[in-house]
């Protein structure tokens, strides 16, 4: 399966993804070809919208203390739900559908969710840190929302100049 990230201000990053309801070889397909995509573009999240496949579907991968990303610690979420969430935090975010931009966003500190693998069956996750982060970037991804949608209207502002200029010049090389 040959996917490509798409980028802002793609209007398929604001669509509502649905729910995934086959767990079959199609899902499976697209579960293993979103992981080497996301290692190779340094991502430590990827919601499958953000490959043109608007189900509710993400995987992640956070780095441990020598910033090594082991298969073994892949997480793949399919159909989650918010079950809690407690506290709030501030992390400078990213995303690979927006490109060189990272700004300070809020988030709850911790979250619980249940989930299903990529056989069905039903699971539980409570994170804090930089993995409750991470899924709820990607769980805003599943409703069209973007980390730049959190901003403050003085700082999007300042972002649409910013990456305005950003794609020219990437056009220009």
């Amino acid at each position: 399966m040959n996917l490509t990230i798409v980028e802002y201000p793609d209007k398929r990053l604001r669509e509502k993804s649905i729910e995934v309801e086959c767990f079959d070889e199609t899902l499976h397909t697209l579960l293993d070809a979103m992981y080497p995509m996301m290692i190779e573009t340094n991502g430590i999240g990827l919601a499958a919208i953000q490959v043109a496949h608007p189900v509710r579907v993400l995987i992640l991968n956070i780095p441990d203390e020598e910033g090594n990303q082991p298969d073994e610690n892949l997480i793949e979420i399919i159909n989650p739900v918010v079950i809690e969430t407690d506290g709030e935090t501030t992390y400078q975010e990213g995303c690979l559908s927006v490109p060189q931009f990272y700004e300070d966003v809020k988030r709850h500190e911790t979250i619980k969710i249940n989930y299903q693998d990529r056989h069905g069956n039903t699971k539980s996750l409570e994170a804090d840190g930089l993995l409750a982060i991470a899924i709820q970037h990607e769980m805003d991804h599943l409703e069209g929302i973007l980390f730049i949608d959190k901003l403050s209207y003085s700082r999007r502002k300042k972002f649409e100049k910013e990456y305005k200029r950003l794609q020219k010049e990437r056009k220009g090389k």
